[in-house]
């Protein structure tokens, strides 16, 4: 049956931030529909909720990554230190600026279509000490990573 699901789903975009944002406040309209019962709170809800299935199944890819990069830059001032609940894409733990001090700035969406471009030869992993973010070629197994920024060592599997 996982089988058969991951198949159906190769090819569509899936889930992503702006999916949850809407599912979340779906869920949202749909509690506060069951103390009020304002009949457009659930129409509402529902389509909030047809939308986000229909970007999760869609095959259109680049042009849900778009919508989605608009939204992470609408709400980037409303978002702690940049980052989406840790990271910047919720696809691995990288570049969402939650690690560290706070102080980085935010990544334009050229830079994020650029790291995402990078994400097929690289992978990301950020320094356990001074959480710096350090890039290692995919498919070299575990290897022992040094930190350029502070000489730390540190042992991923890539």
């Amino acid at each position: 049956m996982r089988d058969r699901f991951q198949n159906f789903m190769y090819g569509r975009y899936g889930n992503d931030q702006l999916n949850q944002f809407l599912s979340l406040a779906a869920l949202i309209l749909i509690i506060i529909n069951l103390f009020v019962h304002v009949s457009i709170l659930w129409i509402a809800a529902l389509v909030l909720l047809v939308w986000s299935y229909f970007r999760m199944f869609s095959r259109n890819t680049s042009k849900r990554a778009v919508e989605n990069d608009r939204f992470l830059d609408f709400t980037s001032r409303f978002r702690r230190n940049g980052g989406y609940g840790g990271n910047a894409y919720g696809r691995g733990g990288y570049g969402g600026g939650s690690y560290g001090s706070g102080t980085r700035t935010r990544q334009t969406a050229q830079e994020r279509r650029a790291q995402r471009e990078q994400r097929k030869y690289y992978r990301f992993f950020m320094c356990p000490h001074c959480s710096q973010k350090v890039r290692v070629p995919k498919g070299k197994g575990r290897i022992e990573i040094t930190c350029p920024k502070c000489r730390t060592s540190f042992i991923k599997k890539t």
